[in-house]
Formats: C-alpha cells, sequence, structure tokens
C-alpha cells in the first residue's frame, strides 16, 4: 500500500527551479490523497502564471508515479488560497536567509 510517507519523500526530490527549495518547504504542497493505488497531490506555484507550471506539475506526476504500487498520479494546481511565504518550512526560511 502508498503511503503519505512515500509520496512526500519523493516530492521533496521536486524543485522549483528557480529557488533552490523543493516543493515540500516551499509549501507548495496543499493535499496528498489516497485511494487504493491512485494518488491525487493538490499543490500550487509560488507565483500566477509560472512559467515552469507545466514543468514543475509534470514532474510531480512523473516521480509520483514511479512509487512502487502506484497505478496513477494526478497533480492539481489551484491559487486558491494563494501561496505566501507564511507557508515555508523553517529550513526553507533559514536557506532564503529569513530567520
Amino acid at each position: 500500500m502508498v503511503t503519505q510517507e512515500q509520496v512526500y519523500e519523493v516530492l521533496r526530490k521536486c524543485y522549483d527551479p528557480e529557488i533552490p527549495i523543493n516543493i515540500v518547504d516551499l509549501g507548495l504542497i496543499y493535499d496528498v490523497a489516497i485511494s487504493e493505488d491512485h494518488v491525487n497531490v493538490v499543490m500550487t506555484l509560488t507565483a500566477r502564471g509560472c512559467p515552469l507550471h507545466n514543468f514543475i506539475s509534470q514532474e510531480v506526476r512523473a516521480r509520483v508515479a514511479k512509487i512502487p504500487g502506484v497505478k496513477s498520479a494526478n497533480v492539481q494546481v489551484v491559487w486558491d488560497p494563494p501561496w505566501d511565504p507564511s507557508r515555508l518550512s523553517e529550513a526553507a526560511k533559514k536557506m532564503l536567509g529569513l530567520t
């Protein structure tokens, strides 16, 4: 059975190419839902109109789909609620010099 921990582990290997911090620590992941062997990731980006929108969502889908036991992976990019810096993890804040 696929676990959320497995999904978050692979998501921590996905980066916004413009920011050297993984998408989990950036606070871009809003939800990970697993139904049997199907995984749905709800995420956002730091800004609307991000030119890397397709690249990032395709990378997330591809990495999640490679987890043993996953039959399908879906990525939904949402804009509500909008991302803001309060979603950054403590590690990300340190990396960006915000603490």
